[in-house]
């Protein structure tokens, strides 16, 4: 099986970098600081017009956890239909219920509509926050579900790396496990050595600077020091050392 790095973009300049680093594809997102929010259509129409990446769209109304009203869900399946209609080659999302299992009603709701398009199916980390991984990943199977991205229910995927290796063994034949969160260069090959996975999810997080990011008592600053007046970007350098690094 072919490896792969997936790179997780924040705009339309991320999926460029990514492409321009040798990625094949990426999920592309808004609002990464959030933990990646829906995307624009137009980052998805630029980046499916001037490169040939496979794209995953996240569908995620709001920061914080993954239990959604109906307004909430509405608007989900509405922005789902619409990455779908302009190229998107899947969705990726998660759906869960107050006491940490999966949402059923809703998750099959958005496989249905992302199966109407012919779109592959990927529930994101909300899998990190479930009760239990094995009737999860289960359930979630029998949906439909064509790929999980997951840290192994721990911070980062290298904490995680027993039960990742656990769901590959008993579960990798029926869906794809993609291991994501502090995936790198330095990592990426011993990730997929060690459990059996042949795909890993990375930001290759750099920095750039915006001056007006503070100015006299008003500021707009979420990156913690010593990069509270920049802004996150996918760095084309670090896409190419963790492309190299797997092969």
């Amino acid at each position: 099986m072919e490896r792969i790095v997936e790179i997780c973009c924040g705009s339309y300049e991320d999926a460029l970098n990514a492409y321009h680093g040798g990625a094949k594809r990426i999920e592309l997102n808004s609002a990464l600081h959030l933990g990646g929010l829906t995307p624009t259509l137009a980052s998805l129409k630029l980046t499916k017009k001037n490169t040939d990446l496979k794209v995953i769209t996240m569908i995620r109304p709001r920061g914080a956890g993954f239990c959604y009203n109906d307004i909430e869900f509405e608007v989900m399946k509405e922005d789902a239909r619409y990455m779908l209609e302009n190229q998107a080659d899947g969705i990726a999302f998660g759906c869960l219920n107050q006491d940490g299992t999966i949402n059923e009603k809703q998750t099959k709701e958005m496989i249905d509509i992302i199966k109407e398009y012919q779109g592959e199916v990927v529930f994101h980390r909300a899998f990190d926050c479930v009760d239990n991984p094995y009737t999860s990943i289960e359930l979630l199977i029998d949906l439909g579900v064509d790929r999980i991205l997951t840290s192994g229910l721990k911070p980062k995927a290298m904490e995680g790396k027993a039960l990742i290796k656990d769901l590959q063994t008993k579960y990798g034949s029926q869906i794809e496990i993609l291991a994501g969160s502090g995936m790198n260069a330095s990592n990426a090959k011993e990730m997929m050595d060690d459990t059996g996975i042949y795909q890993v999810h990375s930001s290759c997080k750099d920095w750039v600077n915006d001056p007006t990011t503070q100015t006299h008592e008003v500021s707009y600053a979420y990156a913690p020091f010593p990069h509270e007046n920049d802004y996150d970007v996918v760095s084309k350098e670090l896409v190419e050392k963790i492309v190299e690094s797997i092969k």
